[in-house]
Formats: C-alpha cells, structure tokens, sequence
C-alpha cells in the first residue's frame, strides 16, 4: 500500500519529471512513418524496438542503474562528476571527465532548446483536425506556438510555486487518456501485443539493413527526457519517481500499442495520434487537444526549470560565470529564476521554431543531444561501477552505453538535415564554459596572490604600528593560503586597516547539500578566519549566516579585475567577467557596505 507521501510524490512527479517523455507519443510514430513504409511488418518491429528502447534506455539506463549512484539524494551529470572524481588519480583521467562533464551539459542545453520547440509545435498541430481549421497554415500554426512559448518562459519569473499544484494532476489525466485511447485501438488489433517480443526489432533491423539502422535516430525520440528520472531524483526523491514510472511506462507502451494498431488499420494517417484519437471520438477531440497543449506547456516547464537547476549548479561548481538569481519562492529555495537563461532559451526556441516551420522537419534536429547526453551518462557509470568493483553493474552500464552509442552513430546522419543546429545551440554553452574555467586559471595565475607567511609578517608590522579604523571589515578570499592582490592593495598599499578584520572563504563540499559558518583559529591581532561550507546544490545566504555568527560587519570589499589583454579567448573572458554579476551581488551582500577594489591584470 502507498502512503499519502509517497502517493503525492508519485503525482508531482508527473508534472515534474516526465512531461518530456509523457509527451512524446504526439510526434514519435508520425516522424518514423514518414520515413518507412507502414506496413504490418514495419509496425510490428517499429513497435517491439520502441518497447525495448523504453525498458533498455529508461528503464535499465535510468530508473536503475542511474538511479542507483545519486549522491544524498541528488541525482545529474553533475553529480556524477563529484562521485567521480574523487575516484580517479591521473590529472589526464580528471580533465577528461571534466570534459565529458562539460559536453554533457552543453548537449542538454541543445535538448533544452528543442524539447519545448517540438512538444509544443506538435500539439499545435493537432487543430488541423479540428472542422473549419483543416486549411490551417504552417506559419499560423508556427505564430500559435510561438505565443504559447512566449507566455511559457514570461511567466518563469513570477514562479511556478502558485500553480505547480496542478501540473501533477494534468499529466496524470493526459496519461490515463493516453493510455484509455490505446487500449480501445488495441482491441481492434489485438495482434500488435505480440510486439513486447524482441523477435520483431530484431526482425526488422536485420531485414532493413542500413535504412533500419538508420531509423533507429527517430525511434529514440521515444525516450527523450528519460534522462530527467535521473537529474530530477533531487526534487522528487528516487522511490516516488521510481513508481510513477512503472505507470507512465505502461501508459506509454498501451499508447504506442494502440497507434501501431491505428496504423495497421489506416496507413494513409499523417498525424497518427490525433487522427486516432478523432476517428475513435469526435466529441472528445477538442477537450484532448487541449489537455495535449496544457500536457506539452508542463513538459517544457519541467525542462526549463531543469535547465535553471543545471546553470544554478554551474554556478556553484565555478563552471559557469555568476549570473543573476532570483528566488521565486520563500518556502522552496530550489525554486530559482536565471534571467539571461530564460531569455536566451526563449529566443533560441523561437529560433528553431520558425526556422522548421513544422515538428516533422524539426524531430530531424531531434536526437543528436539526446544520444548524446545517454552515451556520456553511460560511460561515467559504467567508469564508477568498475573503480567500485560492481561487476554485475559494470556489464549492465557497459550494454546500455554499447544501446546508446548504436543510437547515437544512426542520429549522425542527421547532421547535414537540421541536426547540426543541436550542436550549434550546444557548442554556445560550451564555448562559455571553456573560455570562463580557463580564464579562471589563467587569471588566478596572472592576479599572482601572496603567501599567507609573508602576508601575515607585513600585517602584523602594520597592525602594531598603524592607526586603525573602528569596526569590522569583510574580505572574501577563495583559499584562505593565498591572499588576493586586492586584500594587500587595500592593507599594504592604500593603508586601509580596521580594528577587525574577517576573511571570509566560501567552500564547496563534495556532497549536494549542507550549510555550515564557523571561526578558524585567529591568524594574528585583528584577524579572524571564517569558513562557510556548502553543498554544491545550495542556495547559501551569505548575510544570514554571518548574522548569526555575530559578525557585524562595517565595511565590505571585494576584488574587481580590470583585464587588459590583446588575446580574442581573453578579450571575451574579459566582456563575461565585466556581464556577470560580482560574487558580492550575486550572493546578495547589503550594497550600502559594498566597495570594490580594482586590480589592473594583463593576460
């Protein structure tokens, strides 16, 4: 029996984490026949390698094998790189998970961009069917789903706090019709039940060569947003997501069955859901359309606040430059809203939108991030489950990262089809976060700080023989071993020394969440350390918890670099760094106490 928590858990989850695949029925069948015959044969191995891709990709990849390594609860690409990395020795083998880390959320941005473009593109398109709108334009229909994304993403800064309530019991029904309008096809063709068979993928793929191999790109959009079992298991915790999925999985698999037999019926069908669904009931056809809209809306509001939980998570693991955060909701912290992220996806979805015009030709740009994003999980897994010596897991992750990689090679072929723009739209991010980590580096090299010896020697001469000002100063420093330029520039140079001075340093665990503040030892008269350490997943308010240390502070200074440069890489580190907000914004410190203190850096 499930109890009540358990069972509220399992209905937010359908909101939160499998809108993206939930609605994938609407254009997965439809895209696959009109590339290949819908003759029985065709169907029945269509459908078999649709069921083994869901229990392969979903079910093995995700629901059990990913599952399985989430680090206190928090599941993600992310985190797969913090369980890693303390595993590995060689520097070489550290920068290549890095790397791969780095692809991998660069790929799910791609995703990010065209999950809401084809979800809601393609249900969209279903008011063709409606009497009086069949003569309904490509680009009238484009305009509809371009409103409808823009109302989306204008709406992410108010939070979806006040209506998230909902999104669980909507999918809930757009599973439940799904699931009932399969069941009533099947039962015309009961035959299309011996697909659960793998004799017939197997079938298929052999009798189809290259061209079957090929269409293996387009029976994967099946199983997109089954990586967000995995990366939402924060959120939801893994039991509740764990049973939604037995439901959505059945309600999938009963949805396909039923379009399969729809197509063995009426193999002239252009729209196979839509038109199953209004040739079983006209009457009902309009309030599912509706629920198909409401169902694909949801589906993108999981992605994009999936997609703000990855840029906050960059964020804090320093891959990502500090960007703006807004907290959209006082009881849940994780409800977070990144302005340049919303703003930048909504105009890259409006891109995509308008430039393929129809869901058909943009489920060709589909699939390249998807596999993609699958083949990185698969390796990481595979990697950490053979340093833990988990030998049955380690042959199991070693076969759905083989399954992946064979979907990954048939979608290259997308490539000169529209597929390029997915890595396009992903080589963005990752062009950002490459040119950021590294100016990082460079610039930490470059700023050239000092020693703590031979600075705590100078400020204690300083300290004894100066005047000091009343109160206490705050300076922020990264590594309490090495003192920033602007903490002597302002000490040594500027002769600016209060009676109480705090270095403050931000630490981030390896573990998602936990915040703590607490005193080091005092390093001389007057200065104090204080150390803040935090899961890499948290939202910290800095102010909060130096109030209740009973740190209050008069003044506080941070670093500002002034880059001058003639390298292009620096000149665009430089434009980033002067973009983004400075740590002391965006960790929301009192301005009134705020001064910066400039540090002239060539690179």
């Amino acid at each position: 029996m499930l109890d009540k928590k358990t069972f509220n858990g399992i209905i937010k989850s359908f909101g939160l984490v499998f809108g993206d695949i939930g609605t994938s029925p609407i254009y997965t069948l439809t895209v696959i026949f009109l590339l290949t015959k819908p003759t029985q044969a065709h169907v029945m191995g269509i459908l078999s390698l649709i069921i083994w891709t869901l229990i392969t990709v979903v079910t093995v990849e995700y629901a059990w094998l990913a599952m399985s390594l989430g680090q206190k609860g928090e599941g993600g690409t992310i985190v797969l790189r913090e369980l890693l990395l303390p595993m590995l020795k060689s520097g070489r083998r550290v920068a290549f998970v890095t790397l791969l880390t780095f692809i991998g959320i660069s790929l799910l941005f791609g995703d990010g961009v065209i999950t809401p473009a084809i979800s809601i593109l393609s249900a969209v398109e279903g008011l063709t069917l409606v009497p009086g709108l069949e003569g309904t334009t490509p680009d009238t229909l484009v305009i509809i789903a371009a409103v409808i994304a823009i109302l989306l993403f204008t709406f992410q800064s108010k939070g979806t706090e006040k209506v998230a309530w909902t999104f669980g019991p909507l999918m809930a029904v757009w599973f439940i019709s799904i699931a009932a309008f399969g069941l009533v096809s099947i039962l015309h063709v009961p035959s299309v039940l011996q697909a659960v068979n793998p004799y017939y993928a197997i079938k298929f793929l052999l009798e189809n060569g290259i061209a079957g191999f090929f269409l293996l790109s387009q029976v994967i959009l099946c199983a997109t947003g089954g990586e967000a079992l995995y990366a939402d298991m924060g959120h939801m915790g893994k039991l509740p997501i764990i049973r939604a999925w037995y439901f959505v999985f059945f309600a999938l698999i009963l949805n396909y069955l039923g379009q399969g037999a729809f197509v063995i019926q009426h193999p002239e069908a252009k729209n196979v859901l839509f038109e199953m669904i209004f040739q079983q009931t006209q009457i009902l056809y309009i309030p599912f359309l509706i629920i198909s809209i409401f169902a694909t809306v949801i589906a993108s509001q999981a992605m994009i606040s999936g997609m703000f939980s990855i840029v906050y998570q960059g964020i804090t693991t320093r891959l990502l430059p500090m960007l703006k955060v807004d907290y959209t909701s006082r009881e849940m912290m994780s409800q977070i809203y990144i302005s340049f992220a919303n703003w930048f996806l909504l105009v890259s979805v409006l891109f995509v939108m308008f430039l393929f015009k129809e869901s058909k030709y943009l489920a060709e740009a589909y699939g390249l991030a998807v596999t993609g994003t699958m083949t990185l999980t698969g390796i990481m897994m595979t990697w950490i489950f053979y340093l833990k010596r988990q030998k049955f897991k380690t042959m199991a992750s070693l076969f759905v990262t083989f399954v992946d990689m064979v979907f990954l090679l048939s979608s290259l072929h997308k490539l000169p089809y529209g597929g390029y723009w997915s890595l396009v739209l992903a080589f963005v991010p990752f062009s950002i976060i490459m040119i950021y980590t590294s100016g990082q580096k460079r610039l930490s090299t470059a700023l050239k700080p000092m020693d703590l010896d031979e600075f705590l020697e100078k400020y204690n001469y300083i300290y004894k023989n100066m005047s000091k000002i009343k109160g206490t100063a705050l300076f922020f420093a990264r590594d309490v071993k090495k003192i920033p330029p602007y903490i002597v520039n302002t000490m040594f140079n500027n002769n600016i020394i209060y009676e109480d001075n705090i270095i403050v340093s931000l630490i981030k665990t390896e573990n998602p969440y936990g915040i703590s503040g607490s005193f080091k030892n005092h390093l001389a008269d007057g200065l104090r350390i204080f150390e803040i350490y935090m899961g890499y997943m948290e939202v910290v308010d800095v102010e909060k918890i130096l109030k209740a240390s009973g740190i209050n502070e008069k003044i506080i200074l941070y670093g500002i670099e002034d880059i001058v440069t003639e390298n292009i890489i620096w000149k665009i580190y430089s434009v980033i760094k002067k973009l983004t907000p400075a740590f002391v914004q965006f960790y929301k410190l009192p301005a009134h106490k705020i001064h910066g203190v400039i540090t002239r850096i060539e690179m």
